[in-house]
């Protein structure tokens, strides 16, 4: 069976590839089914993104598919950047320099106790004609003066850990892949997958794959 990871984000699909290494699926990315398409991410909250993504891009396939929202959560802030982590200040993809900088510099005179963030994300699994089911997961961590780290993607090299002395970009790829947001919520998802895989392989499945 193909599970459809549904991001353009190299860096989420990577890691993908890495969490669900041991599941009985292909991994198929947009970018091999020919989709180009994204749908406006106007929920208010991860899970409402999360969940509009996986179903849009389930009914284009025709494929199980899994979505995410995730982003960054900062307290002096007042949440923000949250939803809008990727596209914070106005910024495309690709912009993760620029979004730390504007990060940084609002926090600038906010002192180390009042830095604390967390990253949140939340797993949608779709399939044609079944509800979409979501998951959750976080990890709590403290903004960190400039940027350290050449690994990981998105505002990894600013958010450091306290139990581990070091930033999310300076975590080894596997310690990441045990600790992060994104591997708790997957974490929690895996029965949900493991089910649909399941469902789908058997002979009454009336799920399709539409071949592009």
């Amino acid at each position: 069976m193909n599970l459809l990871i549904a991001t353009h984000n190299p860096g989420k699909l990577a890691e993908y590839h890495e969490l669900l290494r041991d599941l009985p699926v292909e991994l198929t990315s947009l970018r091999e089914q020919g989709v180009q398409y994204e749908p406006e991410e106007t929920g208010p909250t991860f899970e409402a993104n999360a969940t509009l993504k996986a179903a849009a891009f389930a009914e284009l396939s025709g494929l199980p598919t899994l979505a995410d929202d995730s982003g960054l959560e900062i307290d002096a802030l007042n949440g923000a950047p949250g939803v809008h982590s990727a596209r914070y200040g106005g910024t495309g993809r690709g912009e993760d320099a620029q979004r730390i900088q504007r990060v940084l510099g609002q926090l600038a005179e906010v002192p180390w106790p009042r830095r604390t963030a967390r990253f949140r994300c939340v797993v949608a699994l779709a399939a044609p004609g079944r509800p979409v089911q979501t998951t959750h997961g976080l990890v709590e961590g403290i903004i960190a003066w400039e940027p350290q780290g050449e690994h990981g993607f998105g505002y990894d090299p600013i958010f450091f850990l306290p139990p581990y002395n070091c930033t999310m970009a300076q975590l080894p790829t596997g310690t990441k892949n045990r600790i992060s947001h994104r591997a708790a919520a997957i974490g929690a998802a895996l029965p949900l997958i493991r089910k649909l895989i399941a469902d789908c392989c058997s002979p009454t499945a009336g799920i399709q794959r539409r071949r592009k």
